[in-house]
């Protein structure tokens, strides 16, 4: 997390919401995260999107194992997404799927 004390902004939040909910961080940062969520509505829609989109795959699939290399391919694309940091291209590729 960011070093000014725990505070994150939006982009960090986005960023390791799955991380967040998948159980993934450390104590300390799923507490920043969650302190960051209680004075931030667009992260926190986020954050109830991903945990619904989460839940819905999970009871549609739930006998069904991904490839392992389908963890790999995914964060590859991410990465090669934000390699400039720029968010907008996440959103947009978000928007897109969605419409």
């Amino acid at each position: 997390m960011n070093d000014d004390k725990g505070h994150i902004d939006c982009s960090e939040a986005i960023y390791r919401m799955m991380e967040y909910l998948d159980g993934e961080m450390t104590a300390a940062d799923a507490d920043h995260l969650r302190e960051h969520l209680l004075t931030c509505g667009p992260c926190l829609e986020e954050h109830d999107v991903d945990r619904v989109l989460k839940e819905l795959v999970q009871r549609s699939c739930p006998c069904e194992e991904a490839p392992p290399t389908l963890r790999t391919t995914i964060m590859q694309r991410i990465t090669t997404i934000c390699d400039d940091g720029a968010w907008t291209s996440v959103t947009q590729v978000r928007h897109i799927s969605e419409g």
